[in-house]
């Protein structure tokens, strides 16, 4: 039998949990409609033509329990189909603005389209992309992880064990209520591992995760597979290592393919190119603008002189592209095997958002890399728990420390000087949460409301967005302002508590503000509670 790569295309899919039905309309909530129609539900549509074409693919993919609670979130999907209706609408001023530019009316034309494609295919699954997930991993075409609640960077918590412990139950049990049965695997966040987080993620039942690629370079033990083997860790807990060079042929932003001249440029949109007049109505109040969606221009090179976008040029650039990354994988494969490396697995991680949403043509790269690995003679793509039921795969035992796929391969992202001074707050919350858990144990009815949602609040401090956006300078007001308030919040419960009291029209109100994890027991922060 002919020897085979085998490549476990991992993505994950993950935002922050924004909820602000106190306004009108809020900017930040954007990140998710936006995702939603240019990332999520084109990917959903492809996975769901190419299992009604017949054609075999296979993938793993992940969504966070914030982002599983918004999709599921009447109030937002309301709001999400009221922007789609604004950006048609826009779609149909476009269309005839262009009238005299065949070949830019010709793009509008596509856009409206697709934004009318995407509102049709979200309104018939019933409002939700979530029926054509569970569909599809019905029928076995992917493979579904879960990540840690508020998709927390664990090593920065990993002295506060109950924090873990809740983060990773809370993930596992968003998943379950979703989906309806447990998962197998668990996207670390970031990617971020330390020694003693597989026993804990063991515990749970959970068979794998990925790692990222320098795992098996600071690994305490010398390594078999160089990473294109299943690592197993001390708990048994199996560990698919991300391929570096292979996963930034896409990922780069500096040598990658998105950076192509022929592709389109992200940052040109008519939200910022168009006078005030036109487009006041689709930005936000008070004369905010945004990106709509609606970009005319290629890449064409670091100047400020840029051509009109060609989509006939970049469906040429995409087969290009594919052919030269499956060229890699076989070239790469070839190398490991002179090394003795048979049938290596390649692992490939990348975020869901990256294709559609910022990567334009990435959706149409996807599937056409899909198609070619679904008949490949060299390569195919495998699921993980598919190669774990292989009693006769090879495993490479290793003892992984510290890692992330963060810049220098460690913490650096998440602690650094603009972002340091958050986790002294966060830390001594999760003590006094631990406090209040030993001091209150098994309250019910109006306490056991206040408690959990305490322990909600410092959850969503946890969120490794907020020190991410600090660190990348983006909306980083808004991320301290959603800090200071969880915090706050959660300060408004431990005094009240110290003083034997509930404060009710608070706890009304901030029940209200954040609907996520309703099932949540604070008890999981009770020390005295950590092995059972």
């Amino acid at each position: 039998m002919e020897k085979m790569n085998n490549i476990n295309l991992m993505l994950h899919a993950h935002l922050p949990y924004v909820r602000h039905l106190e306004y009108p309309r809020f900017l930040e909530e954007d990140w998710l409609f936006e995702s939603l129609n240019e990332s999520y539900i084109p990917m959903m549509r492809l996975l769901d033509r190419l299992d009604s074409e017949g054609i075999a693919y296979k993938l793993t993919l992940c969504f966070s329990p914030t982002l599983l609670t918004m999709l599921s979130d009447k109030s937002l999907s309301d709001r999400f189909k009221n922007y789609m209706d604004l950006h048609i609408e826009l779609g149909r001023k476009e269309v005839s603005r262009l009238s005299d530019t065949p070949e830019l009316q010709a793009l509008a034309k596509k856009y409206l389209s697709d934004l009318e494609s995407n509102l049709e295919f979200y309104v018939g699954n019933g409002d939700s992309i979530i029926p054509v997930v569970k569909r599809l991993a019905e029928k076995g075409r992917i493979e579904l992880m879960t990540t840690a609640a508020t998709h927390a960077y664990l090593p920065l918590y990993r002295e506060y064990p109950t924090a873990i412990k809740a983060q990773v139950s809370l993930g596992i049990s968003t998943f379950k209520d979703v989906f309806g049965f447990s998962p197998r695997g668990f996207w670390l966040p970031e990617c971020g591992y330390y020694p003693g987080l597989d026993q804990v993620l063991s515990d749970y039942g959970i068979n794998y995760c990925q790692l990222p690629s320098h795992a098996v370079l600071s690994a305490r033990d010398k390594s078999i597979g160089g990473g294109y083997l299943p690592v197993e860790m001390p708990s048994t807990l199996k560990g698919f290592v991300r391929d570096w060079s292979i996963t930034s042929l896409i990922w780069s932003n500096v040598s990658g393919y998105p950076c192509d001249v022929d592709y389109r440029e992200f940052y040109r949109d008519i939200g910022y190119d168009l006078p005030m007049d036109y487009i006041r109505p689709y930005i936000h109040e008070p004369e905010v603008r945004v990106f709509t969606g609606f970009k005319y221009f290629a890449i064409t090179g670091k100047t400020d002189e840029k051509v009109y976008y060609d989509p006939k040029k970049a469906e040429k650039k995409i087969q290009l592209h594919v052919d030269n990354f499956l060229y890699h994988i076989d070239r790469k494969a070839l190398m490991l095997s002179a090394m003795g490396i048979e049938e290596p697995f390649f692992n490939l991680c990348y975020d869901v958002e990256l294709f559609g949403h910022r990567w334009y043509e990435g959706i149409a790269f996807l599937e056409e890399f899909l198609r070619r690995t679904s008949s490949c003679k060299s390569s195919r793509l495998v699921l993980p728990t598919e190669v774990l039921e292989n009693k006769g795969q090879k495993l490479d035992s290793l003892f992984v420390n510290d890692c992330s796929w963060g810049r220098g391969g460690y913490s650096d992202t998440w602690l650094d000087g603009s972002n340091v001074w958050i986790y002294r707050h966060i830390h001594q919350a999760i003590e006094r949460m631990e406090e209040l858990t030993t001091r209150f144990p098994d309250q019910g009815s109006l306490k056991g409301r206040f408690l959990n949602q305490a322990s909600r609040e410092v959850l969503l401090a946890m969120s490794s967005d907020w020190p991410y956006i600090m660190h990348d300078q983006t909306s980083v007001t808004y991320a301290e302002k959603r800090l200071r308030n969880h915090l706050g919040s959660f300060n408004v419960v431990y005094s009240s508590m110290c003083k034997n009291t509930v404060n009710t029209e608070w706890l009304i109100k901030a029940e209200k503000r954040n609907q996520i994890f309703p099932n949540i027991d604070y008890n999981l922060f009770n020390p005295e509670m950590l092995d059972k």
